[in-house]
C-alpha cells in the first residue's frame, strides 16, 4: 500500500475549558485552505452552539470514526477530523482507517445560532483529552466553541507547538472520492423517529461476526425496519451492522434516523447512507458494500479520471466554485456554457480530487478543499495507471464492426460468466474490441455503452466495482480515435 507522511502542525491543542460565561471549546486548526489561499492556522467559527451535548457527541462521533478499523482491527494512528466552513454551517468529516466508513457531521446555521462561518477547509486537532472532556459533557450549559486561534493566538503565536505525524495511505485519499461517487445516487429508502430509531439500533447484532454472514438488508415495515438477509425493493442494505456504532454515541439527542441508498436492482451488496438528525445538526455514516471491502476499490471514479475532455472541463468549473454549501449544476452549466452532463461529470473528477463532496440530505454536492496532495489520487490508482500503460503501448485493437459468430471462444467465455443482460446476449453486442495485456488477449465489448471484458475481473465483479483496466484502455482509444477523425464516430 502506497502511503506518505501527514504533518500537521497545531499552534496549542484543542481543550475544552470552563469560563464564566459557560464552557469554551476551541478547536485548533493546522494548515487549510480559505479563498485569501494557504493558512498555517485559519480560523473558521466562533459563537455559542445552540445544542451543546449534542455537538459534542456528534464530534466523538466523527473522532470515533477517524480511529477506528472496522475490519482486521489493529490499533494504529488516527488522521485528526477535516473541517469545512461553508458560510451557512460547519462539516466535520473523517474516514475510517479500513476505508470502508465515511463520517460527516454538519452542524447547521440553527446549530450555530444563527451565525456566518468563515470558507475553507483544514484539519483540527481532536485529542484524548479533549475527548475524555468531550465524554463527560452531560449537560446542556452554553457552549462556545471557537474553530481557529483565538484574536491573541494569531497575533502572538511564532510557531507550530503541537505536531502530529500520521501515515496517510493513497487508499484512504481514493475512499473520500469514491464514498462522493457513491452517495450521488442515493435516494431516500425510510425515516425513523427518534425512538423508533433507538429501538432499531439497539436491536441490531454487534460484533464482527455479521461480515461473514453477509451484509444485512432492511425494508420499511410500519414505523420502523424489519431487517431481511434478502434485497426486498424500496429497502436498503446494511452491511456490517456493528459499522453503526458511533451512532450510539447521539442517540439520545436524535430527532430520526433516515436511511439512503441506490434501487435494489440483485443480491449483490451496495453501499448505504445513515443519517441521524440532531437539533440544528445531522450525523451520517456512509458504509461501503462489505466490512471488509473498503470505498477505495470501488472505482466509481475511473470513467470520469480517464476522460481528458472533463479533465479540462474539471479546471473551468473549479474556477467558479466559491465554498458553496450547495452547488447547482444548472446554474453551473450556465455560468461555464458546459452542458449539465458534462458539469456533472467534472464535479465527478473534482471530488476524486477532494474538492467537492456531496450531502445526500441536500441532494447537492458541496465545495472544499481536502488539505491532501489530490494527484495521488489519480496517479496511484492501479487500474488507472495499468489502462494507460496498455493504450500508451498501443495494446488495444478497436473494432466496431457486427459481434463475431457465438461459435467464438471468446464470446462463449463472457456468455458463461456473465447473466447480465448487457453481455448475457451475442446480438445486443454492438462493438468489439480487443487488448493484448501480459501473453493473453482480452476481448472487450461494449452493448449500449456498457462494457464488459473476458477477464478474470470481469468474472468476479459483473461491473459492480466500475470498469477493468482493459475496458479502460478500449474507451481511451476510442477517445483518441474520435478525436483523430474531428470527432466524427
Amino acid at each position: 500500500m502506497t502511503r506518505s507522511t501527514q504533518a500537521l502542525a497545531y499552534s496549542r491543542p484543542s481543550a475544552l475549558a470552563h469560563t464564566r460565561g459557560g464552557r469554551l471549546l476551541g478547536l485548533e486548526t493546522s494548515g487549510g485552505l480559505t479563498p485569501a489561499g494557504a493558512e498555517a492556522h485559519p480560523r473558521f467559527f466562533s459563537g455559542f452552539l445552540s445544542a451543546p451535548r449534542a455537538a459534542a457527541r456528534g464530534l466523538l462521533a466523527v473522532a470515533d470514526v477517524a480511529g477506528a478499523r472496522y475490519h482486521q482491527r489493529v490499533p494504529g494512528a488516527s488522521l485528526d477530523p477535516v473541517v469545512t466552513g461553508n458560510g451557512d454551517r460547519l462539516r466535520f468529516e473523517s474516514f475510517s482507517g479500513c476505508c470502508g466508513v465515511y463520517a460527516r457531521l454538519d452542524v447547521l446555521e440553527d446549530g450555530l445560532g444563527g451565525a456566518g462561518t468563515g470558507h475553507g477547509t483544514t484539519n483540527v486537532d481532536v485529542n484524548n483529552p479533549l475527548r475524555e472532556a468531550l465524554s463527560r459533557m452531560t449537560g446542556d450549559d452554553p457552549l462556545h466553541l471557537r474553530v481557529g486561534p483565538d484574536e491573541l493566538a494569531v497575533t502572538t503565536v511564532g510557531g507550530a507547538v503541537v505536531e502530529k505525524k500520521v501515515p496517510l495511505p493513497d487508499r484512504w485519499l481514493r475512499g473520500f472520492a469514491e464514498a462522493q461517487v457513491a452517495t450521488a445516487g442515493f435516494d431516500l429508502r425510510a425515516e425513523l423517529t427518534g425512538a423508533e430509531a433507538v429501538r432499531f439500533l439497539r436491536s441490531l447484532p454487534r460484533g464482527g461476526g455479521s461480515a461473514s454472514r453477509g451484509a444485512l438488508w432492511v425494508v420499511p415495515a410500519g414505523r420502523t425496519l424489519r431487517p431481511t438477509t434478502r434485497p426486498v425493493p424500496g429497502g436498503a442494505c446494511l452491511p456490517g451492522p456493528e459499522r453503526l456504532a458511533a451512532l450510539q454515541r447521539v442517540l439520545r439527542d436524535a430527532t430520526a434516523l433516515r436511511v439512503y441508498g441506490p434501487p435494489v436492482t440483485d443480491g449483490a451488496a451496495v453501499s448505504s447512507a445513515w443519517e441521524a438528525v440532531l437539533p440544528g445538526m445531522r450525523l451520517t455514516l456512509t458504509l461501503s458494500p462489505e466490512a471488509a471491502r473498503g470505498f477505495s476499490g470501488e472505482g466509481g471514479v475511473l470513467e470520469a479520471l480517464a476522460t481528458e475532455e472533463a479533465a479540462g472541463d474539471a479546471e473551468l468549473v473549479s474556477v467558479l466554485l466559491a465554498w458553496e454549501p450547495r452547488i447547482d449544476p444548472a446554474e453551473l452549466a450556465a455560468e461555464s456554457g458546459l452542458t449539465v452532463e458534462r458539469v456533472r461529470a467534472a464535479l465527478t473528477r473534482l471530488g476524486t480530487a477532494g474538492r467537492v463532496g456531496y450531502d445526500v440530505a441536500d441532494a447537492a454536492y458541496f465545495h472544499r478543499e481536502l488539505p491532501y496532495d489530490a494527484g495521488r489520487v489519480e496517479r496511484h490508482n492501479p487500474r488507472l495507471v495499468s489502462a494507460r500503460a496498455l493504450f500508451a503501448e498501443g495494446a488495444v485493437t478497436l473494432d466496431d464492426g457486427p459481434a463475431r459468430a457465438a461459435s467464438d471462444a471468446s464470446v462463449s467465455t463472457v456468455a458463461s460468466v456473465s447473466s447480465d443482460a448487457s453481455v448475457s446476449s451475442v446480438s445486443s453486442v454492438s462493438s468489439v474490441s480487443s487488448v493484448a495485456s501480459g501473453e493473453r488477449r482480452y476481448q472487450v465489448r461494449e452493448s449500449g455503452g456498457v462494457p464488459s471484458c473476458t477477464c478474470r475481473w470481469w468474472a468476479d465483479h459483473r461491473g459492480r466495482r466500475g470498469p477493468c483496466k482493459h475496458a479502460l484502455a478500449v474507451r481511451m482509444a476510442r477517445r483518441a480515435a474520435v478525436a483523430a477523425t474531428g470527432g466524427a464516430r
